[in-house]
Order: structure tokens, then C-alpha cells, then sequence
């Protein structure tokens, strides 16, 4: 069966209409997306749990629809991603938020409460929780790299820098990506120079080359990678700002 386009640009404007209603302080919207939507984030969830879930059942459930109404809330429709991808990523946190409460709750219990052969169950059942909630983490930590990634593309594309280019713009060398990383480490704590960086979507040359061992030539040519350096410092990048920490 094929899917008609019109009818689901008509559901995306659809949703989009609704959340935003609903961070108005629409209830009947709210309502509704709770409602409509109950089969995605129990979809979701399940998926993470590997199990089936029944809202009212199963405390999974309930924190999935929680996650959601959460979602509803933070979602910044500007950030670039869709509201239902950043409402799945926010139930994976909040379901590896759940999984390490259980897991923390079962590592208190003393061994001699396992024992007894009655309690062989849950003996499997706290190793299948945990190798459940390090899939999970895995998994949602990975969706979280991915949505950084997305942001950050959306917001080089306003500086003219296209993500896929920054493998070749690179520079090879340890001790010249060090250097970049200083610039951009400089540039990022400067409230003047970083308000110029982002009115002027340009680097303050000037201004760098009394602050910095580099010269313009360097910087002129290592702009675009500079440039990004110091987005992912100031952003809400925590992944890719962890990855600048690394040696290389």
C-alpha cells in the first residue's frame, strides 16, 4: 500500500500544531497527544524493556507516557529535530534512568536473600535487568550522539560549514588540532569575541592574533574547523565535547 505524502505532511503539521498548543498550556491538546501518541511511546519503551507493556499495568509504561509529557514540555521545535525523534530519545534517558534505579535497588539486597532455590527467578531476572539496561544505555547514548550530530549540522549551515566536510578540513597533525582547540578554547570564554563569532559568523582575526601563538594564515585556514570547535563548546554538546577531551 503506498503512503500518501500530502496526508502525512498533513499529520507532521498536525503534531506540531498540537505540541505547540499543548507548551501554551492547552490541556485538551496535551490530552490528546497523550492519547493519539500512546501507541509510539509504549512502542518505544517496549523496545527498550524488550517486553510487552500495558499502561497501567506496568510501572515501564507509566514512565514512558511520564517521558513523553516531558517531551512535550523541552521540546525546542528550532533545535532542528523532530518532535517524535526527540521524544523517543528523552524516553530511552528517562527508561536508563529507570533500569539504573532497579539496578542500584537489587545490588542493597544481601546475597543470602538469593539462597533459597524459590529465588532462582530473581537471580535471572536481576541479570537479565542489567544486561538489559547496559543495552539500553548503549543504545540510548548512541540516539544522543546522533541528535548532537543533527543540531550541530543544522547550526554549522548558518556559518556556511557543512559537517561532512570537517573529516577533510581537519588538520592531520596532533599539535596543529591541539592549537586549533586552544583558539577555540579562547574563544569560546570571551563574551566580545564570541559575539562576534555569532553576529558576524566570522572569526575576530584581529582579535585572535594578540591573543594566540597562531598565525592569521593558520587561522584563516584552519576557520571552519576553529569555528566548529567553539560551537561544540558553547552548545549543549555534551557527547561531542567529552570526544574533544580525548587524545587523538
Amino acid at each position: 500500500m503506498s503512503t500518501n505524502p500530502a496526508r502525512k505532511q498533513d499529520n507532521r503539521v498536525q503534531l506540531s500544531e498540537l505540541v505547540e498548543k499543548a507548551q501554551a498550556g492547552d490541556k485538551l491538546a496535551r490530552e490528546q497527544l497523550l492519547r493519539d501518541y500512546r501507541p509510539f511511546y509504549l512502542r518505544v519503551a517496549s523496545g527498550a524493556c524488550r517486553k510487552y507493556l500495558v499502561l497501567g499495568r506496568d510501572d515501564e509504561a507509566s514512565i514512558a507516557m511520564i517521558a513523553f509529557d516531558e517531551a512535550i514540555d523541552s521540546y525546542n521545535s528550532e533545535a532542528g529535530a523532530s518532535f517524535l525523534s526527540f521524544a523517543e530519545i528523552v524516553i530511552k534517558r528517562r527508561m536508563v534512568d529507570y533500569f539504573r534505579r532497579q539496578s542500584s535497588k537489587r545490588d542493597e539486597i544481601p546475597l543470602s536473600a538469593f539462597e533459597t532455590d524459590e529465588n532462582e527467578d530473581s537471580v535471572i531476572r536481576r541479570i537479565e535487568s542489567k544486561e538489559a539496561f547496559a543495552t539500553l544505555q548503549i543504545q540510548a547514548e548512541a540516539e544522543e550522539r546522533r541528535e548532537e550530530i543533527f543540531r550541530l549540522n543544522q547550526l554549522l549551515s548558518h556559518y556556511g560549514i557543512m559537517f561532512s566536510e570537517l573529516v577533510r578540513i581537519s588538520p592531520k597533525h596532533q599539535d596543529a588540532r591541539d592549537r586549533a582547540l586552544q583558539v577555540a578554547r579562547i574563544l569560546s570564554s570571551d563574551p566580545e569575541l564570541l559575539s562576534y563569532l555569532t553576529s558576524k559568523k566570522a572569526l575576530p582575526l584581529k582579535e585572535l592574533q594578540k591573543r594566540v601563538d597562531v598565525s592569521r594564515k593558520t587561522l584563516e585556514r584552519q576557520r571552519k574547523y576553529i569555528i566548529t570547535l567553539t560551537l561544540i563548546l558553547v552548545g549543549e554538546f555534551y557527547h561531542l565535547q567529552e570526544y574533544l577531551k580525548r587524545p587523538v
